[in-house]
């Protein structure tokens, strides 16, 4: 590479790098929590679980939805449902998210138990207290979507500061070998190497990391892509109509999606007026069984009059990939052993930041100073120059 061009992509690296340490160190911190989520809601006594089951009820048909509904609506009466979902690893309980209207962002979130119809507890929002403060805080820096989209540039910036990175070092390689860490000479130097091979080591989980974090970023825009185009068309032979004054049983609905997506079962129900359904229709979630299915839903709109299936279709490529990039951002598709790579990778991505961060200062001090170097030392410093 031409001494022209290693300047063009040092500098490219450096400075998309330093505009987005700070964001990017504050993420990695925020993210080591966030990977470990369920444990710590586990920890703090924040998951709901459904009761031991009576003897006399195991062989009792379970109550239909809409007594599940019921019980819960008895808890907020003057509340209207916005949603109902349940876990793939606790279908004994239901979880109703329920408003004043169909879109209050302040809603209420009511556990049933799903073979009994009975009140179970109330799921704190999104873990409570510390937790909430800290996923907020990594997903949006509680300025809402214009939050998530300042954090998505700095996730390109980051992208960038890695393929520059790259480039960079691989002329560097041709003259040491893999992971050398030159000690003995400076601490700047030293620091360098640490910088260079932790950088490599995280390369790939970091182009995964940055690059789920950035599609997760695009969440809201992408759904508002989706309701406009694909909820738009599947809703359209009702353009123009009144909303229905009554609503057809949730569990006739319900029913009848699963025979129109046979081998598949329910995610989540959306009520009338969502932003996940329409006016007219529930919208029915279904899902896979298996750990890569179980995450991509396959909506079913069903009309909330009459019951009927009146659409269904696959998600579109853009809404699967932000499926897929939620739980590949955290680590959570392989378990404690995947969480566990998942930190130290965490760990050792803030060894880069910080160390590139103190090059970079360093380098700034050294170029302030005036130069009083002794002659017996200038070709050292300057086999160290060509080194960086």
């Amino acid at each position: 590479m031409s001494p022209a061009n290693v300047r063009r992509w040092s500098w490219l690296h450096t400075w998309s790098s330093l505009v987005c340490t700070v964001f990017m160190l504050l993420l990695c911190l925020t993210g080591l929590p966030l990977i470990w989520r369920h444990e710590i809601g586990h920890l703090l006594g924040n998951d709901i679980e459904a009761p031991p089951l009576a003897a006399a009820l195991v062989s009792t048909p379970p109550p239909s939805l809409d007594r599940v509904i019921a019980a819960g609506r008895a808890r907020y009466p003057h509340k209207v449902m916005m949603y109902m979902s349940q876990e793939p690893d606790e279908p004994a309980l239901w979880f109703l998210t329920m408003g004043e209207h169909a879109t209050d962002p302040d809603f209420k979130s009511v556990a049933i138990d799903a073979r009994t119809a009975r009140f179970v507890g109330e799921p704190p929002i999104e873990g409570g207290g510390v937790m909430q403060f800290i996923f907020h805080l990594h997903v949006d820096l509680f300025a809402g979507v214009w939050g998530k989209l300042f954090l998505g540039a700095m996730g390109m910036l980051l992208l960038t500061a890695i393929v520059s990175g790259v480039v960079l070092y691989a002329p560097f390689m041709r003259k040491q070998d893999f992971g050398t860490v030159r000690r003995g000479r400076t601490a700047r130097l030293k620091w360098l190497d640490l910088h260079n091979l932790l950088g490599i080591v995280t390369l790939v989980w970091g182009l995964v990391v940055g690059a789920t974090g950035v599609v997760n970023t695009l969440a809201d825009v992408l759904l508002q892509v989706w309701q406009a185009t694909e909820i738009a068309a599947m809703t359209t032979p009702y353009a123009g109509q009144p909303a229905p004054a009554a609503f057809a049983p949730v569990e006739a609905a319900v029913r009848n999606a699963e025979r129109a997506a046979p081998g598949m079962r329910v995610g989540f129900v959306a009520f009338p007026g969502t932003p996940f359904a329409s006016p007219h229709h529930y919208g029915v979630y279904m899902h896979g069984d298996a750990p890569l299915t179980s995450r991509l839903y396959a909506p079913v709109l069903v009309d909330a009059r009459t019951a009927a299936v009146t659409d269904r279709r696959d998600l579109p490529w853009y809404l699967t990939a932000l499926l897929l990039s939620q739980p590949l951002h955290f680590g959570d598709y392989g378990g404690a052993g995947m969480k566990a790579v998942w930190t130290l990778l965490d760990v050792a991505t803030l060894v880069v930041l910080g160390s590139g961060l103190y090059l970079w200062l360093r380098r700034g001090r050294a170029a302030a100073r005036p130069a009083r170097v002794p002659a017996r030392a200038a070709p050292a410093l300057a086999r160290e120059g060509e080194a960086e």
